[in-house]
């Protein structure tokens, strides 16, 4: 199982092989994360991006990191789902982004993973709701990732996700 760690910071600043963008599906660039990510990746990561685009909510994609500081080798891209009151399955739809993105970084063979908090900014997620999630699904998703970075860009966020990593884990079906 991966280590987990909270930290506030700036992903694109991240000593990890792999870093997580919460993109849009045509993964051309957008705001928030997906905006810092791309400026510091340059404009070869939106070119990457639109050539293997569109990228469906819950589905993750993996591009090179281009201009982002070593030892980042890879962007994994992932598109959250827009809140729409919670009656939609866009939990079910975060939960499997969380889970591609791992299968993802298994696949090229990144071995420590940084995450933001996914669908939280202008996709409305419920943060607690995601912090919850996120931490859930990254316990219980069999992976070769040893080590996952959730990145919060604010302490409001990095307090939930704290919260949510220090809680209980969710249980576990008997054998």
């Amino acid at each position: 199982m991966a280590t987990i760690e909270v930290v506030r910071g700036d992903i694109t600043r991240e000593r990890v092989d792999a870093v997580v963008t919460a993109a849009n599906e045509s993964l051309l660039g957008g705001g928030g994360v997906d905006g810092a990510i791309h400026r510091a990746a340059g404009p070869r990561l939106a070119e990457a991006g639109g050539a293997i685009g569109p990228c469906p909510p819950g589905a993750a994609v993996v591009t090179p990191a281009f201009d982002l500081d070593p030892p980042v080798r890879y962007v994994i891209h992932t598109v959250g789902p827009v809140w729409e009151g919670g009656g939609y399955g866009e939990a079910e739809v975060l939960a499997s982004c969380y889970r591609c993105c791992l299968a993802v970084a298994d696949e090229v063979g990144a071995r420590s993973v940084a995450f933001p908090a996914i669908a939280t900014g202008v996709y409305g997620f419920p943060a607690e709701r995601a912090a919850r999630t996120a931490v859930d699904t990254l316990r219980s998703t069999p992976s070769e990732v040893e080590r996952i970075r959730l990145v919060a860009f604010d302490e409001e966020t990095r307090t939930l996700l704290q919260a949510a990593l220090d809680g209980p884990a969710p249980a576990t079906p008997a054998d």
